[in-house]
């Protein structure tokens, strides 16, 4: 078995500067150069295999076999899932269902912009993210909040900070599976202790989305707004996390709190009622766009059967009891000696035919059984959702190969070795490492790829409660979403802004960081009074 060697350079942090080459090299290739973002996974994995070859003098067979082990990993576990979540998203866009349901989301929101706002970005835009992510709520949340009277710039904003909360159970759980994967972490454990921060960072976001639309005067005025807004996403998202696992908080979050709030305004609404800047309006009516038919029983029920399908499906296939996930036809391992821990380390492909991904492919059957699309539509969903995804497959596949070899050549051990040299105060720094990942990569899931390994191993140096870094690594990432530039390029293509990413990223830059600060907060509040929520 090989064994890892924690300083090839013969100094400690030389040997961490050589093993950040690789994360530099991406980060440098994606913010500097735009590279897309498989492109540039490509490059860093040249640059990777030979680092680990011949400075941290591992085998290249198993080197080879680790690298393609950690793409097929990323493909099947990852790529599946998500693959066959924008699949189902793009059925119901192509035969129509979506703009139903949108017309029956418009019909029952009032013409209160704070209402508006919390039930269509902060509700609505949760459950887009649940099921699809990659800056999907964004796109779609936008036009609606424009059409609405926000400005498109402010509206964008508001799009973005709602999306905060959801983005590590965002398409379906990936981030939080991939994280599992590169850490070796209980993917239940992982999921309960996201779920924990996850759920009191929800508290801030809805108090800042009705500032933003209405001014001081108007939170003020709408108070009860925030706080049923936060209580009734936690109510879903916390329980599901903890006990569903990592596919569906988003989903149970966003229905439990737009179900919620529907029947609280149906008994409270402000006194005043206000447009986008707080300005009182006459308006004491529902939207008056849309049509009567929205406000039928049955028309709720069928807006919302495909969701209520998915969530019955997934739950059903991927719970604690099921037999389904853990069902394997054959695995593919390569073990290294840790050289921090002396025990092994493996790189494993296991290939579970009726993981995540499966059950999400079964929920879009079901779906298709109802709807009845026409196999010309079926050929668009197709068509659409390749074209919108062949680039996010790749990076799937490569970054989850470069995070596999980064731990299997001991390079995460070294780079994790000298940052635990920073002491405790590392656990502020933690959630910062994963804002400024995602910033640069776009993506929650990348991210928690290249940086968890290192996260975990540092906790572990440290003696901090093992879970606490990853999880704070992937909280991170979610606060980070509002700068990222690939996500903003998504999140503007159906706005005045198409191509005006840096405008988009200046004017949301003030407020990601105030939740960051928010967020190093309960950082520390976790670790100091409730470490055992982070342990095993």
């Amino acid at each position: 078995m090989f064994e890892q060697i924690l300083d090839p350079a013969g100094h400690v942090w030389l040997s961490v500067l050589i093993s950040l080459v690789p994360l530099i090299a991406l980060l440098f290739m994606l913010a500097v150069l735009r590279m897309t973002a498989w492109l540039a996974s490509i490059f860093v994995g040249v640059i990777t295999i030979p680092l680990g070859i011949y400075v941290w003098h591992a085998p290249a067979m198993g080197t080879l076999k680790s690298y393609l082990y950690g793409g097929l990993t990323g493909f099947w576990v990852i790529d599946w899932i998500t693959f066959w979540g924008l699949i189902i998203f793009n059925t119901l866009v192509i035969t129509g269902h979506f703009e139903r349901f949108k017309t029956w989301m418009l019909h029952h929101a009032t013409a209160d912009i704070r209402i508006q706002t919390i039930m269509l970005a902060w509700a609505f835009g949760a459950l887009l993210e649940g099921l699809v992510g990659f800056g999907t709520p964004w796109a779609f949340v936008v036009p609606i909040l424009v059409g609405l009277g926000i400005a498109d710039l402010d509206a964008i904003r508001v799009a973005a900070l709602a999306n905060n909360a959801p983005v590590s159970y965002g398409a379906l759980g990936a981030p939080i599976l991939g994280l599992a994967l590169v850490t070796g972490l209980p993917l239940f454990a992982l999921s309960a202790s996201i779920g924990n921060v996850v759920a009191i960072l929800a508290l801030l976001p809805p108090w800042v989305l009705i500032y933003l639309v209405s001014g001081w005067d108007g939170m003020v005025e709408a108070w009860p707004l925030a706080i049923v807004g936060s209580l009734s996403y936690i109510a879903g998202q916390w329980p599901t996390a903890h006990y569903l696992g990592p596919y569906l908080p988003d989903l149970s979050g966003a229905l439990s709190s737009f179900w919620v709030l529907f029947i609280f305004v149906k008994i409270w609404r402000p006194k005043t009622i206000r447009g986008f800047g707080g300005a009182p309006l006459a308006l004491q009516a529902v939207n008056p766009a849309t049509s009567e038919k929205a406000g039928s029983v049955s028309e709720a029920l069928f807006a919302w059967l495909p969701f209520i399908i998915l969530i019955l499906v997934v739950v059903g296939w991927t719970n604690p009891w099921s037999p389904l996930p853990a069902i394997s036809l054959f695995k593919w391992v390569v073990t290294a000696k840790s050289s921090v821990t002396n025990g092994p380390v493996a790189s494993t492909f296991n290939f579970a035919p009726l993981g995540g991904g499966t059950s999400t492919l079964a929920s879009w059957l079901v779906i298709l059984a109802i709807l009845r699309p026409t196999g010309e539509q079926v050929k668009q969903v197709f068509s659409r959702t390749f074209k919108q995804m062949w680039g996010a497959l790749l990076v799937a596949f490569f970054i989850f190969a470069i995070a596999y070899t980064f731990v299997y050549t001991g390079m995460a051990n070294s780079l994790a070795f000298g940052l635990s040299k920073i002491g405790v105060f590392f656990v502020v720094l933690a959630p910062i490492l994963g804002w400024i990942g995602v910033a640069l990569s776009g993506s929650n899931t990348s991210t928690n790829a290249m940086f968890g390994p290192v996260q975990a191993m540092t906790g572990r140096l440290l003696h901090l409660p093992v879970l606490l870094l990853p999880t704070l690594n992937s909280v991170g990432s979610e606060v980070g979403k509002p700068i990222a530039p690939q996500t903003a390029s998504v999140g503007v293509s159906t706005s005045k802004l198409v191509r005006d990413e840096g405008q988009v990223i200046r004017h949301n830059m003030g407020w990601t960081l105030v939740l960051l600060g928010y967020l190093i907060l309960i950082s520390i509040l976790f670790y100091y009074f409730f470490p055992g929520s982070m342990s095993l």
